[in-house]
């Protein structure tokens, strides 16, 4: 039997968490705002949630990871003390850090948890590994420039240290996301939480002669674009046979705490099945489950660095745009009560929408005046005959301004996508 990595996800908000858990994660990691590196992506959470989304996963067997990986400054750290004791009293199930400081207080103040250490603390060889151990640390967060190799390598060294690596999500242009980009042009620290993506921008580029003053536009080939600092998408989802074959990985881990709930279940059921299949049948339709993650918005999908060294990739850039869209919108996600969904897009009587639905639910075919649900080519869709809202109105066509629930013709699961295929244009109308 192969050994089966954790499916680790993002859980920007409480909905996402759900998300993640429903569609197949074994661990989630989240943040309270403070000092993580998606400090706005935290803001869905205040102590409060935190704590009723860490019980709601626990209810469901799975972990919660909490994120205090930013780089307090000296006056936050009386802050951070107390963030971690709140932290603590929650219950999470370990705290992911970069700073020795942040470990050395967080061994103090909460000994039972568990330390992961961030991505951003650039752990690269065994001899980081052996330091970061020694001071308490479980599980490494390995560096995005690390190679399969040199992990197989560092675990023959250091075997009792987990390693955990990411396998999908936005990359950075910067050196494991040692950026200050932001903070130049607009104040926000990256390394804080608060990076603006400036790196996604077109740039234009000149050259400037300091005896004369004179400025020279460096014009580049149309094809070539002029976004010179906007790095692929990570996928690794046709390599997830390589990295379980190398019995070294403890955990892949899914990037994205504020990418929309419709990327989190994608992308995690994809991972989750891909996962599944290649552990118990020693086969993969990879290929099946990278064009599901091509219904998601993306910046073009590069398999980065894991795999391949740097100096040996020339695909990792977009240089056209700073975002590629799929041909699938959400056009509705399904209420609590699962008579009902949301409208999200656009939807007209006679619309046929491919149902998209959490890893272990069960779909029934049905039929009624509303519509019905039906299989074909293994896959489920719903027909809307009419659009009636939950109170009973009739309405020509539903738009996801509408705040109304919209009948289903029969009941689907909880937190269930419905989806529909379009043409994007190329700012994606």
């Amino acid at each position: 039997m192969k050994k089966k990595p954790e499916l680790l996800a993002p859980a920007g908000d409480f909905e996402k968490l759900k998300i993640a858990i429903e569609y197949g994660a074994d661990a989630v990691y989240a943040g309270v705002s403070h000092f993580s590196l998606r400090c706005h992506s935290g803001k869905e959470f205040d102590y409060e949630t935190f704590k009723k989304a860490v019980d709601f996963a626990h209810s469901k067997g799975v972990k919660v990871y909490a994120t205090v990986n930013s780089f307090p400054f000296e006056n936050q750290l009386p802050i951070v003390e107390e963030h971690i004791k709140r932290l603590k009293e929650i219950g999470v199930d370990a705290l992911i850090v970069s700073t020795l400081g942040v470990i050395m207080k967080a061994r103090e103040i909460a000994p039972e948890i568990d330390i992961h250490l961030s991505t951003q603390a650039n752990a690269l060889n065994s001899w980081d590994y052996k330091a970061y151990r020694d001071l308490g640390v479980s599980r490494i967060i390995a560096a995005r420039e690390t190679s399969l190799k040199d992990l197989i390598k560092i675990k023959e060294k250091v075997p009792d240290v987990e390693i955990e690596v990411f396998v999908h999500g936005a990359m950075c242009f910067a050196y494991s996301g040692r950026c200050l980009l932001s903070a130049v042009q607009f104040g926000r620290n990256p390394n804080k939480g608060s990076c603006a993506n400036d790196c996604r921008y077109p740039y234009v580029l000149y050259a400037e002669n300091p005896e004369t003053g004179t400025l020279f536009k460096l014009e580049e080939y149309p094809e070539d674009g002029t976004y010179i600092m906007n790095a692929k998408d990570l996928c690794l989802i046709k390599h997830i046979p390589e990295i379980i074959d190398a019995g070294v990985i403890d955990s892949v881990k899914i990037e994205g705490r504020t990418k929309a709930p419709y990327y989190v279940a994608v992308v995690t059921k994809a991972y989750r099945d891909a996962i599944d299949e290649y552990v118990n049948t020693g086969k993969c339709e990879c290929d099946k489950y990278y064009q599901e993650i091509l219904t998601t918005k993306n910046r073009g999908l590069t398999d980065a660095y894991l795999v391949k060294r740097p100096y040996e990739r020339h695909d990792t850039q977009n240089l056209e745009t700073s975002l590629t869209y799929g041909n699938w919108q959400v056009a509705g996600i399904v209420n609590e009560d699962e008579e009902t969904f949301m409208c999200k897009y656009k939807i007209f009587p006679g619309d046929i929408l491919e149902i998209l639905y959490p890893k272990n639910a069960k779909i029934s075919p049905c039929e009624n005046e509303i519509g019905k649900v039906f299989q074909k080519d293994g896959k489920w869709y719903l027909k809307l005959n009419k659009i009636i809202t939950k109170s009973g109105k009739e309405l020509e066509a539903v738009h996801s301004g509408n705040l109304n629930p919209i009948k289903l013709p029969c009941k689907l699961p909880y937190l269930t996508f419905l989806r529909k295929e379009v043409e994007f244009g190329p700012n994606g109308k």
